[in-house]
């Protein structure tokens, strides 16, 4: 054949079978050297099967890449939300403008437009966008870390995985979840200062959920 179509092959099969035979299917795919279609609703298998991976919604293509692109430069809200897991955190922010810079502003964090994105966020002064940011990218803050990267968070849920910890965070009305390095030490009910990675921070345009930059 010159093509092949899976139609979520995976799906009633147990968590441990799954991984297993998404590797089999990797291997199968590599050594046949043909063209297959995948449909999964399942991103991780997206991700990981995919050598170009197209998000649809409601039959209508969102957007077509490879996968770390997808990941990292997602083009709507619903592309951001949709890949990665946990999924990103969406802030309602407004943006503002203090001594030239710009900033994000939200009940409970303030956080500085990197300079890189200034110039798109510009026509959106003094309006509403949406904040992206995915849990792997904030970390527990330093005593390096500029200012106004840095938040605080109510601790609400601790989930220890091993090789990272998941926390679940409250921030004003907003829950966000961070994914931590597992030397961190807190409990829930605890406070934490938790930092943004600026080249990470993700906006979209509240109208259109399009993203800005």
């Amino acid at each position: 054949p010159q093509v092949f179509l899976f139609d979520e092959p995976l799906s009633n099969l147990d968590a441990k079978l799954r991984v297993q035979m998404r590797v089999e299917l990797k291997r199968l795919h590599d050594r046949l050297e043909t063209t297959a279609i995948y449909v999964t609703h399942d991103q991780v298998e997206a991700m990981t099967l995919g050598d170009r991976v197209v998000v649809m919604k409601d039959g209508l293509v969102q957007q077509v890449g490879e996968p770390l692109e997808v990941y990292s430069k997602p083009r709507n809200k619903f592309v951001a939300g949709f890949i990665g897991s946990p999924a990103m955190n969406f802030i309602d922010s407004t943006i503002g403008d203090s001594a030239g810079a710009l900033y994000a502003e939200a009940q409970g964090l303030r956080v500085k437009v990197p300079a890189d994105r200034v110039s798109r966020l510009l026509p959106y002064k003094g309006q509403a966008v949406t904040l992206g940011i995915r849990p792997e990218d904030l970390r527990e803050a330093s005593s390096g870390d500029p200012q106004d990267l840095v938040f605080e968070a109510l601790v609400e849920v601790v989930e220890p995985l091993g090789s990272e910890i998941l926390l679940d965070t409250k921030v004003g009305t907003h829950t966000i979840v961070a994914r931590v390095d597992p030397t961190v030490r807190t409990r829930h009910h605890e406070k934490i200062r938790l930092a943004f990675i600026p080249e990470r921070i993700h906006f979209f345009d509240n109208s259109t959920e399009q993203a800005i930059a």
